[in-house]
């Protein structure tokens, strides 16, 4: 399997059958030198929650290949009017799919979708536990740090992908105490040093977290054999 850092929190995952995205911000996004048409055939598209630099360009890319999108329910039924394959899900909920098992796990943050003039409620922010070909992933989406994150040291997770840009999500700090709650073999830093506002250091949070876990700093279009 592998797994390839587009900046921000976008993600591409390549299985032994399956291509997936996570959270396609590429056009927009100063880090990510992928563009959609450049993409090889995409299966699935996660998304984690409805701001503009996470469900991106799922709308061009869904229809390019007539991908399905995994997101929350009032998500697909905006993607609904776009003729879009959804297949929803809320918090807690989790489903097999060809890949593997995707199951959504909570986080602290907005999920609104900005169209046109237009504010539209697009129901709670998530992150999602994507077990497939024997590892565990963890995608945290936006959030803050909670709680709820100790119950995932039950998951056993291989890789967690946090983020660590603070003023939207958790900074350094923040994600370091998600790594002692998680106990993940090896964390991804995400969502950091896209726009000013979210300049971080993920060197000061990879020697924070290194006597928990494994740290992976992935650079833009750096890929990963997992």
């Amino acid at each position: 399997m592998k797994l390839t850092y587009l900046g921000h929190s976008a993600f591409y995952i390549e299985t032994s059958g399956c291509k997936l995205l996570i959270d396609p911000f590429l056009k927009n996004n100063p880090q990510c030198s992928m563009e959609p048409e450049n993409l090889p055939h995409i299966d699935y598209i996660l998304v984690t929650h409805g701001h503009s630099d996470h469900l991106g360009d799922t709308i061009e890319i869904a229809r390019m290949f007539n991908s399905t999108v995994i997101c929350n329910f009032e998500i697909s039924l905006y993607l609904d009017r776009y003729n879009i394959k959804c297949h929803s899900m809320h918090i807690g909920g989790s489903f097999e799919f060809e890949f593997g098992k995707v199951k959504m796990t909570p986080a602290l943050h907005g999920s609104s979708i900005l169209d046109g003039n237009h504010v539209i409620p697009g129901g709670n922010p998530g992150g999602f536990l994507i077990s497939a070909e024997g590892k565990n992933i963890y995608h945290a989406g936006d959030t803050g740090l909670s709680m709820e994150m100790q119950l995932l040291k039950d998951a056993f997770i291989d890789y967690a992908l946090l983020p660590i840009g603070g003023n939207f999500t958790m900074d350094v700090h923040d994600a370091s105490k998600a790594v002692e709650f998680i106990q993940p073999k090896t964390v991804i830093p995400m969502h950091y040093d896209t726009f000013p506002l979210i300049q971080s250091e993920p060197e000061r949070f990879a020697e924070a977290v290194s006597g928990i876990c494994e740290v992976e700093i992935l650079k833009p279009m750096q890929q990963l054999e997992i």
